[in-house]
């Protein structure tokens, strides 16, 4: 992941600094995860996503394209998160993942239910 991180930042044509700027995050931070020393976290895959509009499953595993379409009021929400104090940002994203969570969860049951129903018939 921390190629593509490198690819991605380069990609916007952004410093370390900026990056992490961007981000609200430090330089050091961003650094130690290109290097491979720290690992990136759910909420800084999230927030990069989120920020640069980058697809996620290209972040983690290198498949599909690297950003995703756009998504009307999808500016908007990014200028309003941008406007935020960081604890409400980061309060704003753990509940973001929570929902993610709770969304990959409920389509998995889905998929083992269709699997059951179509096993059963």
């Amino acid at each position: 992941m921390k190629s593509r991180l490198t690819t991605l930042r380069k990609t916007l044509e952004l410093t370390k600094s900026k990056f992490a700027e961007r981000l609200g995050l430090t330089y050091p931070a961003i650094s130690l995860i290109e290097s491979g020393k720290n690992a990136l976290t759910d909420q800084n895959i999230n927030l990069i996503c989120l920020t640069f509009k980058v697809n996620e499953t290209w972040l983690r595993t290198g498949r599909g394209s690297m950003f995703n379409q756009a998504v009307p009021g999808e500016e908007e929400l990014l200028d309003i998160f941008r406007k935020l104090s960081p604890p409400i940002r980061q309060s704003i994203l753990k509940i973001t993942q929570d929902l993610l969570e709770a969304q990959k969860k409920a389509d998995t049951l889905e998929t083992d239910e269709a699997s059951e129903a179509k096993n059963r018939a």
